[in-house]
């Protein structure tokens, strides 16, 4: 949420004030966060993987609530995470293992497919979009901060009542049909056909892609990415996953001027795909995880050696 208030700002003061300016705007929220961080408790799973057992209960009992009976989920948690320690270490290579293809598969796949559909270069180019669309910048990026903060809203609220596939599914196919239309507006533009029209079905259409981005797209693959990996090789899975992610959104938005000087409209039509593509992978691959353990997703997911 603070990311998605941070970027909406950006949208709304970004275009008045110099991008030097604007660039140490954004030390300040980090300065506020650093100490603040002296009071995120650390995960218990992570406190018992390595032997600080006193703090592990002590932790999860703040976290559940100081009434709350935690021995039960406690020795749950030691016994699984003891088992995971006798199977395997927690380096890179210990995750390429065939027990763990399943989970790479859907942690690897979502993050590249969450960054192939576009989502950095409507991210970073809005304004050069709004433009070339014949709409103007500061409506156009005002507008789109209010529309990706309701969503977001909307969808934090929504995530633990619906689950995270059934959001997942909406957003991927809001994406894809959000950079369709886009696509089709630009094609109209470029054959003179209802150009007012177009106009207003591109700012439509880019509300659309980005409003169903910002509530599911945007952070509910890296909760599946928490969620899918045991503790044993979860930070090696993370960071193999963000890597995969922030190549693709690197090749994205790298690539996008010289795709939309090749086709504006063809753009959007490969990004559509991409995220129709998206749709069919968490339909076919991506398991609902709401109201179950981390112990008894990893098993569902993990195969025996």
């Amino acid at each position: 949420m603070m990311a998605i208030l941070g970027l909406s700002t950006m949208y709304i003061v970004g275009p008045f004030i110099n991008w030097r300016i604007l660039a140490l705007i954004g030390i300040i929220p980090s300065l506020v966060q650093l100490p603040l961080l002296i009071y995120i408790p650390e995960s218990p799973r992570w406190l018992v993987n390595v032997g600080r057992e006193e703090e592990f209960e002590t932790v999860l009992r703040s976290l559940r609530g100081k009434k709350a009976n935690v021995f039960e989920e406690a020795a749950s948690i030691k016994d699984y995470t003891d088992s995971l320690k006798r199977l395997s270490g927690g380096g890179m290579l210990d995750l390429f293992q065939p027990k763990y293809y399943h989970s790479l598969i859907i942690g690897i796949g979502l993050k590249v497919l969450q960054h192939s559909g576009g989502s950095n270069a409507y991210t970073y180019y809005s304004g050069v979009i709004f433009t070339s669309a014949g709409l103007s910048k500061y409506v156009g990026l005002s507008t789109l901060a209010v529309i990706q903060m309701i969503t977001a809203i909307v969808g934090a609220s929504l995530i633990d009542k619906f689950g995270r596939r059934a959001l997942l599914l909406v957003s991927s196919a809001g994406l894809c049909f959000g950079s369709f239309l886009t696509g089709i507006s630009f094609l109209l533009q470029g054959h003179h056909l209802w150009s007012e029209e177009a106009r207003i079905l591109a700012l439509i259409s880019i509300w659309v892609y980005m409003g169903s981005y910002q509530a599911g797209m945007e952070g509910i693959p890296w909760v599946i990415v928490a969620e899918i990996f045991p503790i044993n090789v979860k930070g090696a899975a993370g960071s193999l996953a963000g890597l995969t992610g922030n190549i693709c959104s690197w090749t994205v938005s790298y690539n996008f001027n010289f795709f939309f000087q090749w086709s504006s409209a063809g753009t959007f039509f490969i990004y559509s795909a991409i995220c129709g593509v998206c749709v069919i992978f968490i339909a076919k691959m991506v398991p609902e995880t709401k109201g179950r353990t981390l112990e008894e997703i990893q098993a569902s997911l993990t195969t025996s050696p």
